[in-house]
């Protein structure tokens, strides 16, 4: 074989190393950044089947897919240019933006504790959509997808934040990665939960038997199912928003609400064997920075509900 092509086929060899190596770092700050997401992409799917409730079953899984094509729109070509963009040229930003979106996600949190305490319910809304006229569904479905703005501006700033070494190139991959990863678990999941009601009806009115029980379960069961995710997913909010700032705000240079954490806990990690004390530090962090959050938020909520009173902000 000629020296050149011997060469040439050494260079190919190399090239392919070398982007193997680089898929695979894409991969893994990919696997960090959507992990730091976990809080807003619990929440992005138990927000999500509301705005469906009360619509013609035929109705549920159009809807469903124009909000997650708007919600593709949102990640790939309004906020990823505006991510990598950020990432390249203000990075020193993004503490900045990281801390609003904690304040928003606490926010959140802390209004639907307080509507669960029956304390301020005034974003509560029962009424089925069904019945509120023509054009509803339209309505509801741009809602949805403001509202997948918001929380997708979230999951590609704190994706940002964990990718900032990386070239501007590599930075795009790994945040349109998890855009289509998270619009795709998050859609199919809703699909999933809005449709196994009438999976459950047909099967208790339309079989006998075993198979008839099974549905009348499946109907029991997902009123209790939408309850637990709503509750994850303010857990999640609250912790994942009480971390951010508390992270961010030591960023910018006031370490005050971290140091608060690190005392609290100190004593409460030092009643765990050695072994466990890592999770336990991470466990009490994650505690104490939601109970922040929930206090934080619960400041912030009657003032949102002055400037909005009927749930404009939403």
């Amino acid at each position: 074989m000629p020296t050149g092509l011997v060469a040439l086929l050494d260079d190919v060899a190399a090239i392919a190393k070398v982007a193997a190596a680089s898929v695979d770092d894409i991969g893994a700050a990919a696997a960090r950044a959507g992990a730091k997401s976990a809080g807003v992409v619990i929440d992005d799917a138990a927000v999500t089947p509301t705005y469906v409730t009360g619509f013609h079953p035929s109705r549920e899984l159009p809807m469903i897919w124009n909000i997650a094509k708007g919600s593709i729109k949102n990640k790939l070509l309004f906020l990823l240019p505006a991510a990598v963009l950020l990432g390249q040229f203000a990075p020193f930003l993004i503490p900045f933006i990281l801390i609003i979106g904690g304040l928003f996600l606490c926010y959140e949190a802390a209004e639907k504790v307080l509507e669960w305490l029956h304390i301020d319910e005034s974003t509560k809304h029962d009424e089925p959509a069904i019945l509120e006229g023509e054009g509803r569904e339209e309505e509801m479905t741009a809602g949805a997808i403001r509202t997948d703005f918001i929380l997708s501006t979230e999951i590609m700033a704190i994706a940002l934040s964990e990718v900032t070494e990386e070239v501007w190139w590599q930075q795009g991959i790994i945040l349109a990665l998890i855009g289509v990863v998270i619009t795709v678990v998050v859609y199919g999941a809703v699909a999933i939960i809005v449709k196994m009601d009438d999976v459950g009806l047909h099967l208790a009115t339309e079989k006998e038997g075993a198979l008839a029980s099974f549905g009348r379960g499946l109907v029991n069961f997902m009123p209790k199912l939408l309850t637990a995710i709503s509750i994850i997913g303010t857990l999640a909010m609250a912790w994942v928003g009480g971390g951010l700032l508390v992270h961010n705000i030591a960023a910018v240079g006031w370490h005050g609400p971290e140091h608060l954490i690190d005392i609290i806990s100190h004593p409460l990690v030092g009643l765990f064997p050695e072994g466990g004390q890592t999770f336990a530090s991470g466990i009490s962090f994650a505690v104490l920075s939601g109970i922040m959050g929930v206090a934080i938020g619960a400041v912030i909520a009657p003032l949102v509900h002055k400037v909005f009173p009927h749930g404009e902000a939403h």
